[in-house]
């Protein structure tokens, strides 16, 4: 794809006279900047904190879509996400999916139930920490029949990065308080129960339990939730034998479907 560079500046030129911002056209004009140097089918930007329920500040979809990316990604999916991971970590640059996501990603029930619904070839991120623990992330996402990012086309977004980071930062900024607002803006000595901690819990999972299911629904296999916990494949395998007994399962899917039930209840 050819770079738009009258498109890039007059979306530029156009945020620059803009005297109140707001997310929307923050997002208009960061879009018309993307779309001016690669092809993509969809963007979406959330906001990240700790545990907390992501804020959406900007997307593309149509009603069906927006009901899957965001408002059911919202009601609890997004907890088992790599970007929200990614993101709480406090990483920052350009960032794919396929790369962040673990060893058994995409085998997953996650992956089954909740992420094939969104019938993409390729998703990558902005990744762009800004103030009190707060990251926004700009998704760029491709669908299957567009097919994945050339390397050409993501070497670009990889040198437009410190660009796109400093628009993140400066179209928004005070993103903490706004979590604060929803009372999830706490500090991190009272840093909020998230609803998968309040799941384990009504579940009666121990803490370690609670680990580990947590890492298989995210799609790691035994040998990878070994590594980062640190114990063996073999002590992986007897928690989650234990946990399956406990709540009278036998399957990864009978597990998504009881941590997402109580979820929303």
């Amino acid at each position: 794809m050819r770079v738009d560079f009258t498109a890039f500046f007059r979306a530029l030129a156009d945020w620059t006279g803009e005297t109140e911002r707001s997310d929307r056209q923050a997002g208009e004009t960061l879009l018309a900047m993307m779309r001016a140097l690669v092809r993509f089918d969809g963007m979406v930007v959330f906001a990240y904190r700790d545990k907390a329920r992501p804020i959406d500040l900007f997307s593309t979809f149509d009603a069906d879509d927006y009901n899957v990316f965001v408002s059911l990604y919202q009601a609890g999916p997004y907890l088992l996400d790599p970007f929200y991971h990614t993101a709480r970590a406090g990483r920052s640059g350009v960032l794919r999916m396929r790369e962040l996501a673990p060893d058994r990603f995409f085998s997953s029930e996650y992956y089954r139930s909740y992420y094939s619904q969104t019938r993409l070839a390729e998703e990558l991120g902005f990744f762009v920490p800004t103030q009190d623990g707060v990251t926004v992330v700009v998704s760029l996402m491709r669908r299957e029949k567009t097919g994945v990012f050339p390397a050409g086309e993501f070497g670009l977004l990889t040198d437009a990065e410190p660009f796109v980071a400093a628009f993140v930062r400066r179209a928004w900024s005070g993103l903490a308080e706004r979590f604060a607002e929803t009372g999830q803006g706490r500090g991190r000595r009272n840093e909020p129960v998230s609803a998968a901690d309040k799941v384990w819990r009504k579940l009666n999972l121990t803490d370690r339990e609670a680990s580990i299911i947590e890492l298989v629904l995210q799609g790691h296999s035994s040998e990878s939730i070994g590594l980062r916990l640190d114990i063996s494949t073999g002590t992986v395998k007897v928690h989650r034998r234990n946990v399956y007994r406990k709540l009278g399962i036998s399957s990864q899917i009978q597990l998504l479907s009881i941590y997402l039930k109580n979820l929303q209840a």
